[in-house]
């Protein structure tokens, strides 16, 4: 039941055989490992792309946003309907301003990475008026030339999406999501395009054990992961880094599309600030994306304009070479 693949069931056993094998090899490697960023003087180059929130930029125009952005030499964007004077979920999108989205990027040689397209997918109210509105947005993809939506998981906290509410690990909390996980899956199959969801500390799916358990049940190809590395610790995790990130990327890394790049300042939250101001291992976190082949955008967000350089260089620095 929920389940979009007659496989499903056969996907999720290989995924837990997957993870006995992983786990195995982090413990191995954690034995023997050196502590210093050895990894940093790898030859090979990552064919990762440094990216933004399009809505970082406040401009007059769409066309002097993107113009913006391009200044600073980013490769990609994840397009957030503000910077085209919309709502962040819009009900309608017209086809000239798609049109006029698209050109601009080609103008200025910026990749479309994914639109934004995240609501309260179990709020009780908003939920049908939401996927309404994400099937709007999964019909506009192609004119606009992107294949990737993001979304969350929810939360039971009706007032703001990221924030942690009690009932979020409950049965009935899970079920419902998966239920809406279902339906939006569906949606993104109708159209041809993928969606990606984020584990999050406040939302249901609030670790990567969980989203290994969502992509196993839902069991469809049109159902990924966008990973922020500043989102996955919970309260009294930080000391175990390395771990939770290694445990993430070895359980979900072959479903990892989307990135984001911000920072955290402490643990039982998700950060929420420009990347290279709190305590997140960068350089760990881009070494775990390179070591999954990962060809996609790292997208930074939550930080101001002017804070865009000093975290451009901070992801640099760090770079996997």
């Amino acid at each position: 039941e929920g389940c979009l693949h007659p496989k499903g069931h056969k996907r999720a056993s290989a995924s837990r055989a997957k993870v006995r094998d992983w786990e195995n090899k982090r413990k191995a490697i954690a034995r023997t490992a050196p502590r210093k960023n050895h990894y940093l003087n790898q030859t090979d180059k990552t064919p990762m792309k440094l990216g933004i929130f399009s809505k970082t930029f406040i401009r007059p125009t769409l066309e002097e946003t993107i113009a913006a952005i391009a200044a600073h030499n980013l490769q990609s964007i994840q397009f957030n309907w503000e910077t085209a004077g919309l709502e962040e979920m819009p009900a309608e999108v017209p086809t000239a301003l798609c049109q006029r989205i698209r050109q601009s990027l080609e103008q200025h040689g910026v990749e479309l990475a994914a639109i934004s397209g995240t609501f309260n997918i179990i709020h009780p109210t908003y939920r049908s008026e939401g996927m309404r509105r994400l099937a709007k947005l999964a019909k506009s993809c192609p004119e606009l030339g992107t294949q990737l939506i993001t979304l969350c998981t929810g939360t039971r906290d009706l007032d703001y999406l990221w924030r942690y509410h009690t009932d979020n690990s409950s049965p009935a909390a899970w079920s419902d999501m998966l239920d809406a996980m279902s339906q939006a899956a569906e949606i993104a199959e109708t159209h041809g395009i993928t969606l990606v969801f984020e584990p999050e500390v406040n939302n249901v799916v609030d670790s990567a054990k969980k989203a290994r358990r969502l992509l196993d049940e839902i069991a469809s190809d049109h159902l990924k992961v966008v990973i922020d590395g500043a989102n996955l610790f919970h309260r009294g995790e930080l000391p175990r880094m390395r771990e939770i990130l290694d445990e993430a990327f070895q359980l979900l890394g072959d479903d990892i599309l989307l990135a984001h790049g911000k920072d955290l300042e402490k643990d039982g939250d998700a950060g929420h600030q420009a990347a290279g101001t709190g305590v997140l291992d960068y350089a760990h976190y881009l070494y775990c994306l390179n070591q999954i082949g990962f060809k996609g955008t790292i997208a930074l967000h939550s930080l101001s304009e002017t804070q865009v350089p000093t975290a451009i260089t901070h992801l640099q620095k760090n770079w996997p070479r």
